[in-house]
């Protein structure tokens, strides 16, 4: 593949979205199906990342860009699916329990898009598809309610599609002003830092609140116990 990367100033992009970048470029659309897959299963690399670089590429020529629309909503469908599946099949509270042993994955994020689901029903599908970390978990809450399978891949199609797009026609309005896409990039990477410090901060901060209230909970149970037994 001629890349629009050789294309690109000496200096290679850096940072996390070079790397994303250089991905996308050797993996080709179907490359960014499976990425789509995995950010909506467990979100390492966001779609805000993702997908207008993809777009980049597709508007450089380097790939289709109907083909990337297409793959990037069935990668984005398929990995809510799964999760869908999960909470039908397991039942909330123990995928909850399952996926918050993940690296930086709370128990809380499920939760709170759980409530989220809950106090605004089969709309919340559609529109939580707009929401950061809601956008991910609202598919587990929506198959242990058992939400009509038809529905819920509507919602999340046609909602997913219309993210999706605006991403990807973002990266692809750039075409080969590569220039601008560097300045986009390093401005993504340095959110990022700050956004990976501040979530990796707030689950030790999380983790470190839940040993304490669970190890206060035993003492309080233990002292009852050895009332009772005085008693």
């Amino acid at each position: 593949m001629t890349t629009a990367l050789a294309a690109a100033p000496d200096s290679e992009m850096g940072g996390l979205s070079g790397l994303v970048l250089r991905l996308i470029d050797a993996l080709g659309e179907w490359g960014v199906a499976l990425m789509l897959f995995v950010e909506t299963v467990f979100p390492p690399i966001p779609s805000e990342v993702i997908l207008p670089l993809a777009g980049f590429l597709a508007g450089a020529g380097q790939m289709n860009l109907v083909l990337v629309l297409v793959l990037s909503t069935l990668g984005s469908y398929l990995g809510a699916l799964v999760l869908y599946w999960l909470g039908a099949a397991v039942g909330f509270e123990r995928t909850v329990r399952l996926l918050g042993k993940l690296p930086l994955v709370d128990e809380d994020d499920f939760r709170k898009a759980a409530a989220w689901f809950h106090r605004h029903g089969r709309s919340a599908v559609f529109f939580g598809r707009f929401v950061p970390i809601v956008r991910s978990l609202i598919s587990l809450p929506a198959g242990a309610d058992r939400m009509h399978l038809g529905t819920f891949s509507l919602f999340t199609i046609i909602a997913s599609g219309i993210w999706n797009a605006g991403l990807v026609l973002l990266g692809a309005a750039f075409g080969t002003q590569y220039e601008r896409v560097e300045q986009y990039t390093e401005w993504i990477d340095r959110v990022l830092y700050v956004a990976i410090a501040a979530v990796a901060v707030t689950f030790v901060v999380r983790r470190v609140r839940r040993i304490r209230a669970e190890r206060a909970l035993r003492g309080a149970r233990g002292r009852r116990r050895a009332t009772a037994a005085e008693d």
